[in-house]
C-alpha cells in the first residue's frame, strides 16, 4: 500500500517506492524533484526564494534554492542515493501576478528557476524535464516507483514528464 508524503512551502522531503510525493500551491515557487531510478528514491524540495544570502531570517533552509537543494541531495544520498545516477525536474516558477513596474523583485518565479537551475549545475545534477514559468500555479506528484512527475494546473489540466 503505497502512501503520499507531503512536502509543504519552504519544505522539503524524500519518498521511497512505493511510495509518492506531493506537494501544491506552486506559483512562483518552484518544485524541484530528485529521483535516483536504481533504488528508487524521489526527493522534492518546495523552493520558495532563489538565495539565502540577502535573507535576514535563514532559519529554515528549505525555503532556498541555493540550500534546500544540497539538503535534499544530503538526505537522499543517506537513503543510499547516488549523486551521478540522480535527474532532476522542476516546475513552478510563475509570474503569478502582472506588475506595471518591471523591477527584479517581482520577477521572483523567473529568479527561482534560474537559481534551481544553477545549483543543479554546481552540483553536477542533470535537468531532464522542467513545466516552468507562465501564470498559472500547479501540484506536482512524482512517483517513486517509476519516477514519472505528474503536473496538475487548473487551466491545463494534467502533463506527465
Amino acid at each position: 500500500m503505497s502512501k503520499i508524503v507531503k512536502v509543504g512551502m519552504a519544505d522539503l522531503n524524500v519518498a521511497v517506492s512505493p511510495d509518492k510525493i506531493r506537494t501544491t500551491g506552486l506559483g512562483s515557487c518552484v518544485g524541484v524533484v530528485l529521483y535516483d531510478s536504481m533504488i528508487k528514491v524521489a526527493g522534492m524540495a518546495h523552493v520558495m526564494l532563489p538565495s539565502s544570502e540577502i535573507a535576514r531570517d535563514k532559519t529554515n533552509p528549505a525555503k532556498f534554492a541555493d540550500t534546500a537543494i544540497p539538503l535534499l541531495l544530503e538526505k537522499m544520498e543517506k537513503l543510499g542515493a547516488v549523486r551521478r545516477r540522480l535527474t532532476a525536474k522542476m516546475a513552478g516558477g510563475a509570474q503569478m501576478f502582472s506588475f506595471s513596474t518591471g523591477g527584479d523583485a517581482m520577477r521572483i518565479g523567473q529568479r527561482n528557476v534560474e537559481a534551481c537551475k544553477s545549483v543543479l549545475e554546481q552540483l553536477k545534477i542533470r535537468l531532464v524535464a522542467e513545466d516552468t514559468g507562465g501564470n498559472y500555479g500547479r501540484t506536482i506528484e512524482m512517483d517513486a516507483e517509476t519516477g514519472i512527475l505528474m503536473i496538475k494546473t487548473v487551466s491545463k489540466g494534467v502533463k506527465e514528464v
